[in-house]
């Protein structure tokens, strides 16, 4: 279900109207965007608990952004700014699909959204709390929002469990074939680029040339397979047959969504089969 809800959310990092929405209300420039609309539903928080929970960023780079970025915008208007971004974006990507085949995808999203339990999960609980929107594509956002953001808490979660760092993951990414150039802007120095790539050949994960191990791919299987275990309870409590419908209905905004996001992004989101 990843694979369909993501594509949802993930527009809003990648569509030209997203980001003029976070321009209009004096949020320039991509990185201001996205700090303080993905950040927003916690509130004006400073950088280190944005550090914690976005996982992978380097703390310096998120304290160019925070707290400073709620000097242009408040947290409502980040909101704001998001929501009305996605919506746009979404509303161009799928005007050819019937309105009520929108709103039966947003009943359906949302009835996953309000069953995913969020203790522990901070960007989850933060998204879910948010008062309800009004109109099926602001509604399917949100949704989708939640989700990913609770999966992604969970993700987390599993990586600490692993024992893997921030930049010791990326690392790992990247030996598995994600694009380098896509991870490098998250702010980690050369220094701790190769440090951490020492630590994954110190624990067997890779090879001193840098090659992924069976060791290191069978342990990051594990990882992936615990996300999968901790994000499962919404698509349980949906049903099997709801979750069938919702796969349905989302297959077409799914593939509409991917002709902004990049193949290659950080995301690591894979194409859905032809």
């Amino acid at each position: 279900m990843w694979t369909h809800f993501e594509p949802v959310h993930a527009i809003t990092y990648f569509h030209p109207r997203s980001r003029a929405a976070y321009e209009a209300v004096g949020l320039r420039g991509y990185w201001r965007g996205y700090f303080a609309g993905r950040a927003a539903p916690l509130g004006a928080v400073e950088a280190a608990p944005v550090v914690a929970a976005f996982f992978t960023f380097a703390p310096p780079m998120v304290a160019r952004a925070l707290p400073a970025v709620w000097q242009l915008a408040t947290p409502a208007e980040a909101l704001r700014a998001r929501l009305t971004g996605a919506v746009q974006a979404l509303a161009e990507l799928t005007y050819e699909l019937p309105e009520g085949h929108l709103a039966e995808a947003a009943e359906l999203l949302e009835t996953a959204a309000r069953a995913a339990r969020t203790a522990g999960r901070v960007l989850g609980a933060a998204n879910a709390a948010l008062p309800a929107a009004e109109y099926p594509l602001a509604r399917l956002w949100q949704a989708a929002t939640t989700l990913r953001e609770h999966r992604g808490d969970g993700h987390v979660a599993a990586l600490v469990a692993a024992g893997l760092d921030p930049v010791e993951t990326l690392a790992w990414k990247v030996a598995e074939g994600m694009p380098e150039v896509n991870l490098l802007g998250r702010g980690w120095s050369e220094q701790e680029w190769q440090a951490a790539a020492g630590r994954l050949v110190e624990r067997g994960w890779l090879t001193g040339d840098g090659k992924p191990t069976e060791h290191g791919r069978a342990a990051f299987r594990a990882v992936e397979a615990a996300t999968d275990v901790a994000a499962l309870h919404p698509w349980e409590a949906l049903g099997a047959d709801g979750t069938d419908r919702l796969r349905e209905l989302l297959e077409p905004v799914a593939r509409a969504g991917h002709t902004v996001i990049p193949p290659d992004s950080p995301i690591g989101l894979p194409q859905l089969p032809a």
